[in-house]
């Protein structure tokens, strides 16, 4: 059992839209305070999209960089770009995500439905998005929307080798329509299947939506680390709209350190995942 948790705050997404989520920070400057905050609460990694003037998601190569390089002087988070981006980004611009050099990145293990879209992730892109991380020493955070994923990702630590680093590290995002639910006994299933991965791999779990308790709840008593923030949920309770993304790493401290399993500080978190 491990006995801290790391808790990556996941503060905009590229979902959600300002307009119906006031809340939601879209800008540089709200990022940078998001993320200020949420790191002095708990929070060691945060894992970012980014949005363009008119709050809509964006993979610009200089609002990219610039945004890493604000976090870095602003914090001492762990930085991981995502590179799922939305679900009509180009793989090339995809692809070109690692040129911002974050400390991590995203890589998503499979095709998936997501809602009434296609999230899709052929497999040569995921190679070439392995591989590319392997020869710039960014880790990867392997997303898994279903539990084929993690067969896939099983092959692919198989024929082109161990992320940068040697350690591998899983995020579960378990509620999103079209992949796996958000319960209990699918986590335990998926904890299960780390077996066929190498020793020693970490996972953390997001539960998008109504699951987000649930699967919160389940991570910690199976020894696995938590995902929070905007991206995923924008409802605190039924009716009661989120706040901030403060207020979604605050929930999910105060769960981890019921389960005397307390927040990791980012240099505990670094010795984590990049051995």
């Amino acid at each position: 059992m491990t006995t801290g948790t790391l808790i990556t705050v996941a503060p905009t997404g590229a979902e959600s839209a300002k307009e119906q989520v006031p809340a939601l920070p879209v800008t540089l400057d709200e990022l940078l305070l998001t993320a200020k905050e949420c790191e002095a609460l708990g929070a060691s990694v945060i894992h970012v999209h980014i949005r363009d003037d008119q709050a809509r998601p964006t993979l610009d190569q200089g609002r990219l960089r610039e945004t890493v390089a604000a976090l870095r002087e602003s914090t001492d988070l762990i930085v991981q770009l995502s590179s799922g981006g939305a679900v009509t980004d180009p793989e090339a611009d995809r692809l070109a995500v690692l040129d911002a050099a974050p400390d991590m990145a995203s890589c998503t293990m499979g095709t998936v439905n997501f809602g009434d879209d296609v999230f899709l992730n052929r497999w040569e892109f995921i190679v070439d998005l392995h591989t590319r991380m392997q020869e710039r020493s960014i880790l990867p955070e392997y997303e898994i929307f279903d539990l084929g994923h993690l067969t896939a990702l099983q092959r692919l630590l198989d024929r082109h080798g161990l992320p940068y680093g040697g350690h591998v590290h899983v995020d579960f995002v378990m509620g999103v329509p079209g992949g796996m639910p958000g319960t209990t006994a699918t986590l335990v299933a998926a904890q299960q299947m780390l077996r066929d991965l190498p020793a020693g791999t970490t996972f953390s779990a997001t539960g998008v939506g109504r699951s987000t308790i649930a699967v919160l709840l389940a991570s910690l008593s199976t020894g696995g680390h938590l995902r929070v923030g905007m991206e995923d949920t924008v409802t605190y309770t039924k009716g009661r709209p989120v706040e901030s993304n403060m207020q979604l790493v605050a929930r999910a401290v105060g769960f981890a350190q019921l389960a005397q399993r307390p927040p990791l500080t980012t240099t505990e978190a670094r010795q984590l995942l990049f051995r």
